[in-house]
């Protein structure tokens, strides 16, 4: 067998971790790689409580306050426009609270038999290789290495 985990660091940038997942699913789909190539997000339990408590707090007065907001004009053309500018404001303070998120990594499993190991290699050649990977930092660890059991139960223990 012919295991190892690729784990790339995004730090604190979602939109080229969604690139990476995007590429990853396109990989799967493509080349029909379902159980062969797995992979999970890592993201630090703080930041994601604390990002999750501000999208909360967040969404649930903008509406509120377009509601109200609507109901006192009479003419529609500005309730439109007022529900727009209520919507444009969800749509700023949503990446807004998703900013503070931090430490965002990826955890690609790749498990190919005995005879598949040409193209194991070549898939760990070629995902660190490509766009969204290239920029950030990563690590492979293979089966062989002391820390492939720790992260094998890391990678079992995400959702």
């Amino acid at each position: 067998m012919h295991n190892s985990f690729l784990v790339f660091d995004f730090g604190a940038s979602e939109d080229a971790a969604q690139q990476a997942r995007h590429k990853l699913d396109g990989w799967k789909q493509a080349f029909r790689l379902d159980k062969k190539l797995l992979y999970k997000f890592d993201r630090q339990e703080q930041a994601a409580s604390e990002a999750g408590d501000s999208l909360a707090t967040s969404e649930e007065p903008t509406p509120a306050k377009s509601g109200k907001g609507a109901k006192p004009r009479a003419a529609k053309p500005s309730a439109k426009s007022a529900k727009s500018s209520a919507k444009k404001n969800d749509e700023m303070e949503t990446p807004s609270a998703a900013k503070p998120s931090s430490e965002i990594k990826l955890l690609v499993r790749l498990y190919f038999s005995g005879h598949e190991r040409l193209s194991y290699q070549r898939w760990v050649d070629r995902i660190p290789a490509e766009e969204p990977f290239r920029a950030v930092r990563h690590e492979v660890i293979s089966g062989a290495d002391s820390r492939y059991a720790e992260l094998a139960q890391r990678f079992e223990a995400l959702d």
